[in-house]
């Protein structure tokens, strides 16, 4: 049996990585969060070393700031929740690498579909604000508009944070 799927999106400061946890940590079973962030300033390596601390020792971390699909196949199991956090910065983290954003996003959709326990993927809306003022800016948003898409047609649950609060998006039946 595979397991179940769950894709968590909203802005910045919504709430969705908390959501994403504690969604994580009532599963009960072992708890493995999958880092897409890479540290290229003090900044970010505090952000990385207060959620680090948030989650506590119950939690075990690796790192795929790039090859999440393969991070994937490699520790799901019937007896372990995957937690990745975040698929935008995986998106940039690709761009600024020059993958291919297309072929990753089919590997990683594939990779969900077939984990054996459940995976729980986190992301930010982009496509809510303006339109950006800068080519690069405008490929991100596009680029990561589609990652989503493409993760949350795969996946068999979609919530959207506002504010701290869940709405549903998609739901399919436990049965």
């Amino acid at each position: 049996m595979k397991g179940r799927s769950l894709l968590v999106l909203g802005g910045a400061r919504s709430g969705k990585s908390r959501y994403a946890q504690s969604r994580t940590e009532e599963t009960g079973l072992t708890r493995l969060f999958i880092a897409t962030a890479q540290a290229f300033d003090g900044e970010m390596e505090d952000r990385i070393a207060h959620h680090r601390q948030e989650r506590g020792g119950a939690w075990k971390t690796i790192e795929a700031p790039i090859h999440l699909a393969p991070a994937i196949r490699e520790n799901a199991a019937a007896d372990t929740v995957l937690l990745i956090d975040c698929l935008t910065l995986w998106t940039s983290n690709l761009m600024l690498a020059g993958f291919d954003i297309a072929a990753a996003t089919e590997l990683l959709t594939d990779a969900i579909a077939d984990a054996h326990g459940p995976v729980i993927l986190v992301s930010n809306e982009v496509g809510l604000g303006i339109v950006p003022d800068n080519t690069l800016a405008r490929r991100f948003r596009d680029a990561a508009g589609i990652v989503n898409q493409r993760v949350a047609a795969a996946v068999d649950e979609v919530q959207f944070l506002v504010s701290g609060l869940p709405i549903a998006v998609k739901q399919k039946s436990r049965g």
